[in-house]
């Protein structure tokens, strides 16, 4: 069902703030409205077009901020962190990344997403993971934009443990979920 304009708008709004990434297709099937009104509504919101959403989020550099890993150690782009709380990072399925039978993503790549962010996200010099709890939900294929949020949901510093939810998109449709139980050096965060 339709949305009134400033209702459509707010929620708009929202959807862009939770996922920059988001393309004017996939909105105007979302609100059941065209493109070009997603244009005219993101143009009268004054809301960048998605290539500069990108470049805005790509021109900072989390470089001095992650700590538990080397930057290019992260499997993907990671787009937003705020130690010991979030972190969103983007992974752009390839040809390379994917069965030659079917064109699905090998798990193993989006495990590497998820738990490389769960570390990054880690306000100490090591994290390690202890354990993992994780659910494929649904197939990812070459040319999806896997973005992936982790969220630190507690801390127990008598056994310098953090533990991370990552939840990963493709589209705003969940394609994989998991726990992570990590260990750092230090029992509690600056």
């Amino acid at each position: 069902m339709r949305k009134p304009k400033k209702e459509r708008q707010q929620l708009l709004v929202e959807t862009i703030t939770d996922n920059p990434f988001v393309t004017d297709e996939q909105l105007a099937k979302q609100f059941q409205v065209s493109v070009q009104t997603i244009r005219l509504d993101r143009m009268e919101l004054a809301i960048p077009e998605l290539r500069e959403r990108i470049k805005d989020v790509a021109s900072k550099s989390y470089e001095n901020e992650v700590k538990a890993l080397p930057l290019d150690e992260v499997i993907g782009e990671i787009i937003d962190i705020e130690l010991d709380k979030r972190a969103l990072s983007i992974f752009d399925v390839k040809e390379e990344h994917v069965f030659q039978r079917n064109g699905i993503a090998r798990g193993h790549h989006l495990f590497a997403q998820a738990n490389s962010l769960a570390v990054a996200v880690i306000d100490d010099e090591l994290a390690l993971t202890v354990k993992s709890t994780i659910v494929f939900t649904k197939p990812v294929k070459s040319g999806d934009r896997v973005i992936t949020k982790a969220i630190v949901t507690g801390q127990d510093s008598a056994k310098n443990r953090t533990y991370v939810t990552v939840s990963s998109t493709v589209e705003n449709k969940e394609v994989f979920h998991g726990t992570f139980e990590m260990y750092r050096t230090r029992g509690e965060s600056k």
